[in-house]
């Protein structure tokens, strides 16, 4: 059984925050072997920066690596697949991964090219990484914030990053809940870290970073991600993949069984709260079976119209999006999915610009 001790830190000085914890964890003497394949899993959704409040901090990438080595430690990865619609290796570059490939020697793996694995849990069928699979300990390293589909992601959903793109348009598919506790059950991590810096509290893609100088580590991803909502104000049932992953053994979902070990404490004790504006706006739309980067920029050109006073041009209609609009009618719709409306933008995935223009055009 995974241990059910989280570790707390706050500051603003990410390296050595990120030294503290893997040092009080004793890393090193958790993985043993010298010669064990270690992967390490950041948040790479969107080519975008961590200052954002989307992706991982190069920072913590950077400490793990020089700690590991420190400790001798030579096969060490840094594995990652974008979301579907976005490039990973640009992401790679945008963050500066293939310098730090150069300046210690560690390999970059693009999952997208990756050959995968079948694998089943809780009815859903997936398709995972080969490389994963055969890493020895993989460290998931993801960012917590909100997603406008989903309240929150963090540790669990994280992982979506290990799967085919057919996979991940699957998981859409059916919802999104139960296939990230079934993804969970099939694969979990050795260990999470989590960046807890200035994520956006509201929405996956970032734009929106609130700084709470935070980070955490621990072993059971539901455990973990229980404890995320909670600090975002959110019950398990608001996110129902953290009880559906303790249903289907990936973890524990009871937070009175977490043992919380805080390393310091906070300078200012008050609490980020998301504004939950992605929520907001996410009340014009009616999705069924959305893929994320499709509705995240359809919440992104909302958020334009809303800052623009516009939304009146909508008049009440809300608009369709997502996979289960196929072959169906009507008034306004978003993606290739949604070409039987009347008023649409039919690319896969539309861009916020895109989606922009045909709105103001109503």
């Amino acid at each position: 059984m995974k241990s059910r001790e989280i570790r707390v830190i706050y500051g603003k000085d990410i390296a050595a925050m990120t030294r503290r914890l893997v040092e009080d964890y004793d890393l090193a003497s958790k993985i043993g072997d010298v010669n064990a394949k270690i992967a390490l899993k950041p948040n790479l959704v969107v080519a975008t920066t961590p200052d954002t409040g989307a992706t991982t901090h190069v920072e913590i990438i950077t400490e793990v690596i020089e700690y590991l080595q420190e400790k001798g430690f030579r096969d060490i990865s840094i594995m990652e697949g974008s979301w579907v619609g976005d490039d990973t290796e640009r992401a790679f570059r945008v963050n500066g991964y293939n310098n730090i490939s150069k300046k210690y020697g560690v390999k970059l793996f693009d999952l997208k090219k990756d050959k995968y694995v079948r694998k089943s849990a809780g009815g859903i069928d997936m398709e995972v990484s080969q490389k994963v699979l055969e890493t020895d300990y993989l460290i998931n390293l993801p960012v917590m914030k909100g997603h406008c589909q989903t309240n929150m992601t963090c540790a669990m959903k994280n992982l979506k990053g290990i799967l085919s793109d057919r996979s991940k348009r699957l998981f859409h598919q059916k919802g999104l809940m139960l296939p990230i506790a079934a993804l969970n059950a099939v694969y979990s991590p050795s260990l999470t870290i989590v960046d807890s810096i200035c994520g956006d509290l509201d929405f996956e893609e970032g734009g929106n970073p609130v700084d709470t100088g935070r980070m955490m580590i621990g072993e059971d991803s539901v455990l973990i991600d229980t404890y995320c909502a909670s600090l975002m104000g959110f019950d398990i049932s608001d996110v129902p993949y953290i009880s559906l992953g303790e249903e289907l053994g990936a973890g524990c979902a009871s937070l009175d069984k977490a043992k919380i070990i805080e390393l310091n404490k906070p300078e200012n004790s008050n609490e980020a709260i998301p504004q939950r504006y992605a929520r907001r706006l996410s009340s014009l739309t009616d999705p069924r079976s959305a893929c994320s980067c499709c509705y995240a920029n359809l919440i992104h050109a909302l958020k334009r119209m809303e800052d623009e006073g516009e939304l009146y041009v909508l008049n009440g209609e809300r608009i369709a999006i997502g996979q289960g609009w196929r072959g169906k009618s009507m008034e306004i719709g978003v993606g290739a999915c949604c070409s039987g409306a009347r008023n649409k933008v039919v690319k896969c995935p539309p861009s916020a610009q895109d989606i922009l223009e045909m709105l103001r055009n109503l």
